[in-house]
């Protein structure tokens, strides 16, 4: 998914979550974090902490991939042939 702004990666943060049926209670739980913490990303990503994210991506078995704008989409693998 390519995300370039705050509120488009607290949106995948959230159809992440969704999707993997955890509430927000569940998901602060596994990384040792507040219910609001979840809540206050999902709704305000521009006022939360880099650290949040990484817990929350750990939270939901998701990681973070930066490619340069326009690079061809790395997650479909190696594209070129040996």
């Amino acid at each position: 998914m390519k995300v370039t702004s705050p509120e488009a990666l607290s949106t995948a943060i959230k159809n992440a979550r969704h999707q993997k049926n955890l509430s927000q209670q569940a998901t602060a739980a596994r990384v040792g974090v507040k219910q609001a913490t979840v809540s206050s990303f999902e709704n305000h990503p521009e006022k939360s902490r880099i650290e949040t994210l990484f817990k929350l991506l750990s939270a939901l078995d998701l990681e973070l991939r930066v490619v340069e704008r326009g690079a061809p989409d790395s997650a479909n693998g190696w594209s070129e042939e040996w």
